[in-house]
């Protein structure tokens, strides 16, 4: 269990208020200028060894991210630093909180962020529907113009750096980072194609890097407390502290700040006060949000939250949003939930997307209810891998993984429903004799 000394989200809960005064006595903004001295190359390499990888789902490398941006320009255009606060995936509630109560570690790292990166301002893209977190972001800003943190001088370092606050209209699509950028611009929110990549051309045509609010809100801490701090937490290659949100059939359901790398029965025993109804109740686990295949209670159970051990379980960490399910859940209509919604939010650029997505789903309306063939299944899984990966954003991925996840696990489920509709007698499958 993580030390409260090692916390970086210190107001997590919203026990102090979030205001600029609370936030410098929590430690924000102290010798921000000291920092920014130590230089752009630096600040960048100590990101680097840090280990510290993207806390948006995928997972790359942040300070090699920012390495990719160019250091001077060579035809007059400036560099941005788009900061993704569109928490729009099912199961993800992270970032709202430190929106809400943690807002000064988000924007002082806007700023070392974008100084490193030689960018010009930040743009803080935030989900629609956070109405009250948005208007927390909008009154923080305002706090660190009037002290002089951000704006002209930002700091007295001589860098001059502007955070803007945009609201998004509340689509889904918008957290894939060309189509955020797109919608920046006032342009629907598609994806874009790549290359060129954001890193050269992004934001207004200009370089651009994107990363989640996390991310971002971490590097203050890691600065002052030095990148082999951060590195002390976690296996090799999965370092650091994560915030971990769990809801569902747990008895505590809560948002967590822990290691990387606890493992699954700790973090839910520790945090959570353990499964409703007992270990032995516990069905399954959507471990990273609702895009990435679920994993099974016997496998998951003893299994380190983190990005590798979770990979080498076909699964992903992703957002970290660890979606419990007991054996009171309809697994077959969970995950058949879970393809409605990706049908809904695909934007219909991309053909297979558009049309894989909606079949997709009337499909597993259809073995919810068990009114479908049992070749269906099969058919079902083929469509899955001809959607993932033929789109030019990850949804069509998004849209696969839960299938493709159910019938690995849970393929006799559904079989027993056809057999069930279609009036046989399920036959259990009994233990091979041994030989």
């Amino acid at each position: 269990m993580l030390a409260d000394k090692d916390r970086i989200f210190t107001n997590l809960y919203g026990f102090q208020p979030w205001g600029l005064e609370h936030a410098m006595k929590r430690g924000d903004w102290a010798g921000t200028k000291e920092l920014l001295a130590r230089g752009q190359d630096t600040i960048i390499q100590q990101v680097k060894d840090s280990g510290l990888r993207g806390r948006g789902g995928a997972g790359f490398s942040t300070g090699t991210k920012w390495s990719f941006m160019p250091k001077e320009s060579k035809d007059g255009r400036p560099s941005f630093l788009v900061v993704n606060a569109d928490e729009s995936e099912p199961g993800s509630c992270k970032d709202r909180e430190i929106i809400r109560h943690d807002p000064h570690k988000l924007i002082e790292g806007a700023l070392i962020a974008g100084y490193a990166m030689r960018a010009r301002a930040a743009y803080i893209y935030i989900r629609g529907e956070y109405i009250r977190e948005a208007e927390v972001l909008f009154a923080a800003v305002e706090e660190a113009y009037a002290k002089g943190f951000i704006g002209k001088n930002a700091c007295g370092s001589g860098y001059d750096f502007d955070v803007f606050v945009h609201r998004g209209g509340g689509a889904y699509i918008c957290g894939e980072e060309t189509a955020m950028i797109e919608s920046l611009e006032g342009k629907k929110g598609q994806p874009r194609l790549k290359p060129p990549f954001p890193a050269g051309a992004g934001l207004y045509g200009c370089p651009t890097t994107v990363n989640n609010v996390e991310s971002i809100a971490v590097v203050p801490t890691i600065l002052r407390r030095g990148p082999e701090w951060f590195a002390g937490f976690g296996r090799p290659n999965n370092l650091g502290t994560k915030l971990f949100q769990i809801s569902g059939h747990v008895n505590k359901p809560c948002v967590v700040e822990d290691a990387m790398s606890v493992p699954f029965r700790e973090l839910i025993e520790t945090h959570c006060g353990g499964i409703r109804g007992g270990w032995d109740n516990l069905l399954a686990v959507i471990p990273g949000g609702s895009s990435v295949p679920l994993v099974p209670a016997h496998q998951i159970i003893d299994a380190p939250m983190d990005f590798d051990g979770l990979r080498d379980l076909k699964s992903g960490l992703g957002t970290a949003a660890v979606i419990v399910m007991d054996k009171s859940t309809d697994i077959v209509r969970a995950i058949a939930r879970l393809s409605y919604f990706y049908k809904h939010e695909s934007c219909g650029q991309c053909t297979p997307c558009r049309e894989g997505t909606g079949w997709m789903w009337r499909v597993m309306e259809r073995l919810v209810t068990g009114d479908a063939e049992p070749s269906e299944i099969d058919l079902l899984l083929e469509v899955t891998t001809q959607v993932e990966g033929h789109t030019i954003c990850a949804l069509g991925d998004a849209a696969a993984w839960p299938i493709q996840g159910l019938i690995r696990h849970f393929r006799p489920e559904i079989e027993a429903r056809i057999a069930k509709r279609r009036g046989f007698a399920v036959v259990p499958e009994l233990p091979q004799a041994a030989e």
